[in-house]
């Protein structure tokens, strides 16, 4: 049996823009890629704490160091600048192996957006 787990998290980041008129997507600094394991183009759950929206997208890869994180295009209406978000990825995997896995999770600066 294969189930879904989380396999990295972003816990409490500040969005830095929110750019409508964008293709789709949210743009995500490489530092803090790295930091979770995401990649370019991976679905990712955005849960913006400041009003409870949840929602799906794609990641971007942002500037390293920048800090940006940005919702674009749709995305862009669930979110104001400043709002504070959490950033989820899953994966699938094998129950036996789920129930080792340790996932990524980072608790970033919320004032920089930068790993602590």
């Amino acid at each position: 049996m294969n189930i879904q787990v989380m396999k990295s998290k972003l816990h409490k980041v500040a969005v830095t823009e929110a750019n409508l008129q964008y293709v789709g997507s949210i743009t995500i600094d490489e530092d803090l890629m790295d930091a979770v394991n995401l990649i370019e183009n991976e679905k990712v759950q955005v849960v913006n704490v400041n009003n409870g929206e949840r929602l799906e997208t794609y990641v971007i890869k942002g500037e390293k160091g920048s800090g940006v994180i940005a919702l674009n295009g749709p995305a862009a209406r669930k979110v104001a600048v400043g709002d504070i978000v959490i950033i989820i990825a899953y994966a699938t995997m094998d129950f036996e192996e789920a129930k080792v896995f340790k996932p990524w999770v980072v608790f970033p600066d919320i004032n920089t957006n930068k790993i602590v």
